[in-house]
């Protein structure tokens, strides 16, 4: 049995890893994708699924592809990222242009919930806004969803944007929060976690040399060189989201807490989008405002490891 997913991303580098994983890997069945800003525009981001669609042989009636959020809830301009992901989100490589069709089609959300309900399971692994817009307008449905798995925040670890904040949480704070105040059976893959997800660029070269999906290799090579040099000592490429996607059928993978959690909405500088877990032992759940939620805290590197390139290559690792 496979899982449904609906994935909402930005669609950068790591982003697309995750979609070319969830594609090869048999038990992830991902019946959506809402495209959304965050590591570039969303038209970007939409031409991005397209592009992968296409290159996968995989139809629209396979995998519905939903214009998400340009802007974030608190009506600020974006900021993009193109030194972390390039100028199109996948690295030095740039998409052909493909006609748009029909992309303000959000609301095709409530089918795919609908069709799926109870068997559904949200992965968010980017800004939060179009996850948010969706409790806004329709709370009772969103509670029909299995469950909700989440790529952001940091805890007791550096942020990736602040000293304390990570990118997801920080660009749209009021998103997260009003995400993390509604939703239920949620589970958190913060950077604690996605950090520790390293691909080194021996693996790449693996994975390019079996040749299953050779778009992986430029990508993986142009997000090491941004981590390079950022700090010289990078073994490799973190790949966030992917992980957020291996979560879904992989809790082995990782060791879990539940605790309260509480993001900063204000625009406190340094503090902005900074995601606070409650662990005082006495804590009242139903007196205090807040949900408690499952937070991944720590990763067995060798199990992702095999996962991430026996579905990559095909081979058993």
């Amino acid at each position: 049995m496979s899982v449904k997913v609906l994935l909402f991303g930005d669609v950068g580098i790591d982003d697309t890893i995750a979609l070319i994983y969830g594609y090869f890997k048999d038990e992830v069945d991902i019946v959506g994708v809402v495209a959304d800003y965050g590591n570039i525009p969303r038209n970007r981001a939409i031409r991005n699924v397209r592009y992968l669609s296409n290159l996968f042989g995989i139809s629209e009636k396979e995998v519905a592809i939903i214009g998400g959020a340009e802007i974030p809830l608190t009506g600020e301009t974006p900021e993009f990222f193109p030194e972390i992901h390039g100028e199109y989100g996948l690295g030095p490589i740039i998409p052909p242009k493909i006609p748009d069709g029909v992309i303000e089609n959000f609301f095709e959300i409530i089918n795919i919930i609908k069709s799926y309900q109870d068997e559904l399971i949200i992965v968010n692994i980017g800004r939060l806004t179009s996850l948010a817009t969706m409790f806004t307008l329709y709370r009772e449905l969103m509670n029909k969803v299995k469950s909700y798995y989440i790529m952001g925040g940091a805890f007791w670890v550096p942020g990736n944007i602040t000293a304390v904040s990570e990118a997801n949480f920080y660009a749209d704070p009021v998103a997260a929060n009003l995400v993390l105040s509604h939703a239920h059976n949620v589970t958190i893959i913060p950077l604690n976690v996605t950090e520790q997800a390293i691909v080194t660029p021996k693996m790449a070269d693996y994975i390019d040399y079996v040749g299953k999906a050779k778009i992986i290799k430029p990508m993986l090579d142009y997000y090491y060189n941004f981590y390079k040099k950022r700090n010289p000592k990078a073994q490799g490429s973190p790949i966030h989201d992917a992980l957020a996607l291996m979560a879904t059928i992989h809790e082995d993978m990782f060791g879990f807490r539940n605790l309260p959690v509480h993001i900063v909405q204000k625009d406190e500088g340094v503090a902005k989008g900074q995601s606070i877990a409650d662990i005082r032992p006495y804590v009242n759940l139903k007196k205090d405002k807040g949900r408690e939620h499952r937070i991944a805290f720590t990763l067995d590197y060798p199990k992702f490891y095999k996962e991430f390139m026996s579905v990559m290559t095909g081979e058993a690792f």
